[in-house]
């Protein structure tokens, strides 16, 4: 369903929750659709229809693991990257959204429909370890801040144009992830990749 789709049905908001819920997905309809490396649809509505999930797909050839990563950033252990191309994200808004206190939650896939585990990005702002692996760091400037602008801030992590893995506050989501940028991935340039002509191994 499309956001002409819901309209056509003459819904009535009932309220500021409704407006921005529309608002929303309005905006990523105008932003996202045009792009072929980015897809999106919602994934759950409220009473009203309106998206308070949705599931992203991410079209971007990216890093998604090293090898040798039982023993990530011992001396004398290379860790080249491993490449996949494919990653799936999650936003899921709060019943609070979008109060101060109810910020959307960004995180990718780490399993398929049957609990199998599927490739999940390799980067220092997304955890890739321990439970909360695939959750985002996003920084969100404020609750105005459009979902479609995070969609597009982690098109770019993923192409390695934004990264932070400085051991400084704002510390990364993965400090693991972050030790192997200083120590590895930097001095060797493995982040600096070309998408057509990636260097290293490939899922």
């Amino acid at each position: 369903m499309s956001t002409a789709d819901w309209e056509s049905k003459a819904i009535k908001l009932t309220g500021g929750r409704d407006r921005r819920l529309l608002h929303e997905w309005r905006t990523m309809e105008r932003r996202l659709s045009s792009r072929n490396d980015i897809r999106f649809s919602p994934s759950k509505f409220n009473a009203r229809q309106l998206p308070t999930e949705y599931l992203v797909d991410y079209r971007i050839k990216s890093i998604c693991g090293v090898t040798n990563i039982e023993r990530l950033n011992e001396e004398n252990v290379e860790n080249e990257p491993i490449f996949h191309t494919g990653y799936q994200m999650t936003i899921t808004l709060p019943d609070n959204y979008p109060d101060i206190d109810g910020a959307p939650r960004f995180r990718f896939r780490t399993t398929d429909d049957s609990g199998q585990p599927i490739p999940h990005p390799w980067h220092p702002n997304i955890r890739f370890f321990g439970d909360y692996a695939g959750n985002v760091c996003l920084n969100m400037a404020d609750t105005y801040t459009d979902l479609a602008w995070a969609v597009e801030r982690v098109a770019l992590y993923l192409r390695y144009e934004l990264f932070k893995a400085d051991e400084q506050p704002p510390y990364p989501e993965d400090l693991n992830v972050a030790k192997w940028i200083r120590l590895q991935a930097l001095p060797n340039r493995w982040v600096y990749f070309d998408q057509d002509k990636q260097e290293g191994h490939t899922t």
